[in-house]
């Protein structure tokens, strides 16, 4: 139920909206044959006029254009978005639709992120089609070429030609796509896969992350924007750092966009910090990027560490094990944690009670909202 570890692909690191949306409105311009794009959050916008003009013009040169959007998470994306878009050609789907039948299923969301290209390129990461991704986040995406691009392609034809998925687009429309994949032979080939979550249906990205967590020899660094981790996780870090592993989480400050989440998250700071985890708070802006590093191993995509992303969401990540993709990563790592303020363990201790009271409050809120499950 994940895809398995190919050879010979290239993945290229595009920190930052001014680098990957660029690049990734390059490749639909230059689409030939398909544009498959798969988003959680798509709002009516500066981004979604500009995504909405690329894809029709990809339509309107013979391309066959296929979005595919969270019926939630694509709520605030207008009528008029919306016919322009079926005018223009593109055929649109949304998954799961709110209905009144069964309000647990309306917990089920499409996270995932996707941008396929011919077949042949892809990009994934933790961006939307939403103007806070152009200049009040930050964010990090990432290219892909080689034959793990279709992996991609066939998780999302899967949902696509879902009966969870619904709209004026056709199911038939994925059948028969085309591939265009090639292999990086020598130095540029890069060993990847792809990994994704079903909430408990299928829990593959848990189950990833929490072996290489326990057998993590050097560095364990995570950089998510929703830090509130199972038991499971949370042992597993302190564990990992009582036994000497650099350990370090990457996290929003005070610029976030649901600060009862962050408060949430900080109850275990205490614990963690005992342990030798090292916890740093990014300071420029809220950081909505979710990547992973262990070692040599890379995990980057939709997935958060938190209730929703494990409990409930599709999710889907890109994993790579490659000491030249690695020290990249690294680098990025490096740089934010320079731009971030690191929590002082002593200094944690003797926080005030208002900030206690907090992570109390909506750490209770955070228990019941799992327990629905």
């Amino acid at each position: 139920m994940h895809g398995m570890w190919r050879d010979g692909n290239h993945f290229e690191l595009l920190p930052e909206a001014a680098l990957f949306l660029p690049s990734m409105f390059a490749a639909v311009d230059r689409a030939r044959h398909s544009v498959l794009i798969e988003l959680y959050l798509m709002e009516s916008g500066r981004l979604a006029s500009a995504l909405i003009g690329a894809l029709v013009r990809a339509a309107e040169r013979g391309v066959s254009v296929m979005l595919l959007l969270d019926g939630y998470g694509a709520m605030g994306l207008a009528t008029a978005d919306r016919q322009r878009l079926e005018a223009g050609g593109v055929a649109l789907r949304f998954f799961n639709p709110l209905g009144m039948q069964s309000l647990v299923r309306n917990l089920t969301r499409d996270h995932r992120k996707l941008v396929v290209v011919d077949g042949a390129e892809a990009f994934t990461g933790g961006f939307g089609a939403v103007d806070e991704f152009l200049d009040a986040w930050y964010e990090v995406a990432m290219r892909i070429e080689g034959p793990v691009v279709a992996d991609w392609v066939r998780l999302f034809c899967r949902l696509w030609d879902s009966p969870m998925s619904r709209g004026p687009g056709r199911a038939s429309l994925v059948r028969g796509l085309e591939l265009a994949t090639r292999q990086r032979e020598g130095y540029r080939g890069m060993r990847g896969r792809v990994v994704w979550g079903q909430g408990y249906r299928y829990q593959a990205i848990r189950h990833s992350l929490h072996h290489r967590v326990a057998t993590a020899a050097e560095r364990l660094w995570i950089c998510t924007p929703y830090f509130v981790p199972t038991f499971t996780l949370r042992m597993r870090l302190a564990r990992a750092a009582r036994r000497g592993v650099d350990v370090r989480l990457l996290l929003p400050g005070e610029l976030h966009d649901h600060p009862g989440v962050r408060y949430a998250g900080q109850r275990f700071y205490g614990r963690l910090l005992r342990a030798g985890v090292r916890i740093f708070e990014f300071q420029p802006t809220f950081i909505h990027a979710k990547f992973s590093l262990v070692d040599d191993w890379v995990s980057l995509g939709s997935c958060n560490f938190d209730h929703w992303s494990l409990q409930w969401n599709l999710e889907a990540n890109q994993e790579v094990d490659d000491s030249r993709f690695a020290a990249e990563v690294a680098g990025l790592f490096e740089r934010n944690f320079a731009s971030s303020t690191e929590i002082d363990p002593e200094a944690w201790s003797r926080r005030p009670r208002l900030q206690r009271f907090r992570e109390w409050l909506y750490g209770t809120l955070d228990g019941m909202l799992t327990r629905l499950r």
